[in-house]
């Protein structure tokens, strides 16, 4: 596609677009009695027009039946979560049984740490990025200490070269590589929420594996924006949250993901609850917990329906687009923007440097921007203006244009107000 920054080629572009038509399927904020330039996708989607419809539903239900509606609602309560693992497994490249909804992503993070981090005196360490999100940082420091470790000595963070902002894949694979004896696990994003970078995960895990490691990720960023295929990667275990890329909803169900190989080994460690146990006799309430051998055997406690509503409706649009389809239009999209902020920054002499990987093969639809001196007034411009985007200290202004809803269009109003700020 060669790139024009005109209003015409943003109007003829978006008329060839195949998904275009998603866009009137979502709500977009309006700013001045039009759409905002929403590029905000990465911390929060946008909601689903056939979201709310799915919510109010179970609220009927619920009213119809109260307790009975476990059984007799149209979609029984009891097994809804089954309602999810199919269009979960085509998304993240799974098996039905490697994947589930539960809690929120820390939540489940620190439970599969639960069965995946057991560490030892020889293998203790834990190889992850820098930069990772703090949240993360806070759930590996917080499992270390609690196995007895300091934070510094058995957590290797990978940092970039000088001068550099994002990681190359030997530099991660010599870290797996110098620390393989005392290694216990290689946990890194699947995209960096920082620098949107997308990570080789398949190789990640090769290496993790290579050196009788596990290999873990967190997809927060990864999930609805790049295709996976986890269960050929053989990556051990994941999570996600779904309301970034996947748009169900501010604190929304996070999703994980077990390898069959791991989920139907029942005897693995982990902090049960009674939705994990064997649904045949689950009602029984008898003592000593028997695992479903599915990645559902990690389940707590009864499925929060609300949510699971939402989710079910916001999944529905990645089954009815693809993730393949989704991520050629984001490569395009994502260009376009890389070339309009090329062409404002040449014609005012600006510096944008763009700190998220110019390979596209190694970023999903999302550019982190060092933005210079006035970067924080041009963000706040832009704010006044209209666009969402997000901003990062000390000078980065984070921007998705997300395939489901965002136009090119979008990316050539969002140059124009740039132009508006410069030429002020």
């Amino acid at each position: 596609m060669k790139y024009e920054f005109t209003a015409d080629f943003a109007e003829r572009a978006d008329g060839l677009d195949a998904l275009s038509h998603y866009r009137k399927e979502f709500l977009i904020p309006q700013h001045k009695n039009e759409d905002c330039i929403y590029l905000c996708g990465n911390s929060l989607g946008l909601q689903p027009k056939n979201l709310k419809a799915n919510i109010l539903k179970e609220l009927d239900e619920w009213g119809k039946y109260g307790v009975d509606g476990h059984f007799d609602a149209e979609k029984p309560w009891f097994d809804y979560h089954k309602r999810l693992l199919g269009p979960t497994a085509n998304l993240m490249g799974a098996l039905k049984t490697e994947v589930g909804h539960m809690n929120s992503l820390t939540t489940n993070l620190h439970l599969l740490f639960a069965s995946f981090y057991r560490p030892t005196k020889e293998r203790y360490k834990i190889i992850c990025e820098a930069k990772a999100f703090p949240s993360d940082n806070y759930m590996l420091e917080s499992q270390v200490n609690h196995h007895g470790f300091a934070y510094a000595d058995a957590v290797i963070e990978v940092s970039p070269r000088e001068g550099e902002h994002t990681l190359r894949m030997e530099d991660i694979q010599k870290a797996i590589d110098d620390h393989s004896e005392n290694l216990a696990l290689v946990f890194f994003g699947g995209v960096n929420y920082y620098t949107g970078q997308l990570f080789d995960m398949k190789s990640i895990t090769e290496w993790a594996h290579d050196a009788g490691a596990y290999a873990g990720f967190d997809l927060a960023h990864a999930a609805g924006n790049v295709p996976m295929q986890l269960h050929d990667w053989d990556v051990d275990f994941a999570a996600w949250c779904t309301y970034k890329y996947l748009n169900s909803g501010p604190g929304g169900i996070s999703g994980y993901f077990i390898h069959d190989f791991h989920a139907q080994n029942t005897s693995i460690p982990r902090f049960a609850g009674w939705w994990g146990y064997t649904e045949k006799t689950r009602f029984k309430m008898e003592h000593g917990f028997e695992a479903i051998p599915t990645a559902e055997g990690w389940q707590l406690s009864n499925a929060p329906i609300l949510n699971m509503a939402a989710h079910e409706a916001a999944l529905d649009w990645f089954e009815k687009a693809g993730i393949q389809n989704l991520r050629d239009k984001a490569q395009n999209l994502t260009g376009y923007l890389e070339f309009v902020l090329d062409q404002v920054s040449s014609n005012h002499n600006v510096n944008f440097e763009t700190i998220t990987p110019l390979n596209q093969r190694e970023r999903g639809c999302q550019l982190s921007v060092l933005t210079g001196s006035n970067g924080k007034e041009l963000f706040d411009f832009l704010t006044e203006e209209g666009v969402v985007a997000d901003w990062r200290d000390p000078n980065v202004i984070r921007m998705a244009p997300v395939p489901l809803y965002n136009s090119y269009t979008d990316i050539y109003r969002l140059g124009m107000k740039m132009e508006k700020f410069f030429e002020s």
